[in-house]
């Protein structure tokens, strides 16, 4: 029997590569001769760097960034071939800001981690985007690639108050004719009602009442720059780094295709029996471009079951299936909340040891 093992990470406890290993040890110890190939999944967020690595190889490039406030921070850009994959994360994620002073957070090491990528000389860069704490609309990017504007760019979207020029050309010829994709399931425009600001701003540590200040600020700095492509869909990810992408050429593409497509998976599944994949949460929210969704609906089409293990079931058998699942198993349920934090490696692999008695055939 030969399983595929495919998981997200689970926030705050594991990464994808981690979870992977962990279901792995569980289910080899319930059934030793099973082939089982580790393909953890990642959808541009948190941990895409890792995950590409891992399943790809090739030559990770060292920097230090800058953080969303200014401190250093260490960065990685992974080369393959002529190939640059970058993790916005890495320089202005959640984890770094801490949702502190969010009107001062900005994506300067962003912009400093594409250059170390031009820095190797690659034809192709592309940039994954989510998971992040900024929301200066990428300005901070565009500082850091040469751009310049009659107020600071770096300076978070308090820098940006009052804006009304930018100059992108020098940024522009930066990038020079290197193609720039990115990778995002976020399909929110940079402004309004169901922009960055009004949409992600609370979650990045912006009280209610500052959100209209917040959107107004970037329609101001969308109408310096091109107010139609702050319309267009994914120009409201990461903050609005999904706009500066945009306006430097990009092209949109959903972070889990990304991912998926260069790892093979739909090709490793179709010498699968079974299909495992996972994340801390598994909800009604999964559906929105989250990776046990997307994985669940590859081997839909290669005809293959697919369960989910997961840190939280919190739906029931028939939503499970509408969600693509054949079953989902929870390690709350099986351990307890307080070990599945305590020691999350040891209670996955605990789940999937149980799990696999049900799915492992042919012994």
């Amino acid at each position: 029997m030969r399983v595929l093992i495919a998981p997200d990470k689970f926030a705050g406890t594991l990464t994808a590569v981690e979870a992977a290993e962990a279901v792995a040890t569980g289910w080899r110890r319930h059934a030793p001769d099973v082939e089982v190939d580790l393909v953890p999944m990642a959808d541009g967020g948190p941990g895409f760097v890792d995950v590409l690595h891992t399943s790809l190889g090739g030559e990770v490039v060292e920097a230090t960034v800058s953080g969303p406030h200014g401190r250093s921070t260490p960065g990685r850009v992974l080369v393959v071939a002529d190939v640059a994959y970058v993790e916005s994360a890495q320089a202005c994620g959640l984890h770094l800001s801490g949702r502190r002073e969010p009107g001062r957070a900005t994506t300067s090491g962003v912009g400093e981690l594409l250059r170390v990528a031009l820095g190797a000389g690659v034809r192709r860069i592309v940039l994954g985007a989510g998971g992040s704490g900024t929301t200066d609309g990428g300005a901070g990017l565009l500082a850091a690639l040469g751009a310049t504007a009659d107020v600071p760019l770096d300076a978070g979207p308090d820098g940006l108050a009052g804006v009304t020029h930018v100059d992108l050309a020098p940024a522009r010829e930066a990038l020079g004719a290197v193609e720039l994709v990115l990778a995002s399931d976020v399909d929110n425009p940079l402004t309004g009602l169901f922009g960055a600001a009004k949409v992600y701003g609370p979650q990045k540590g912006f009280a209610e009442e500052e959100l209209p200040r917040v959107d107004a600020v970037l329609e101001a700095f969308a109408a310096a720059c091109d107010r139609r492509t702050s319309l267009e869909k994914g120009a409201g990810a990461a903050g609005g780094l999904g706009f500066t992408a945009l306006l430097l050429g990009a092209v949109r593409r959903p972070g889990l295709d990304v991912v998926a497509e260069a790892v093979r998976l739909a090709e490793r599944m179709a010498s699968a029996d079974l299909v495992v994949t996972g994340e801390g949460a598994f909800d009604f929210s999964s559906r929105s471009g989250k990776v046990p969704y997307g994985v669940a609906q590859v081997a839909a089409e290669a005809l293959r079951p697919c369960v989910t293990l997961a840190g939280q079931v919190l739906v029931g058998a028939r939503e499970t299936r509408a969600l693509g699942m054949d079953a989902a198993y929870s390690m709350v349920e099986l351990v307890g909340e307080e070990r599945s934090f305590a020691d999350p490696a040891g209670a996955l692999a605990d789940l999937a040891e149980r799990v696999a008695r049900s799915w492992t055939v042919g012994e």
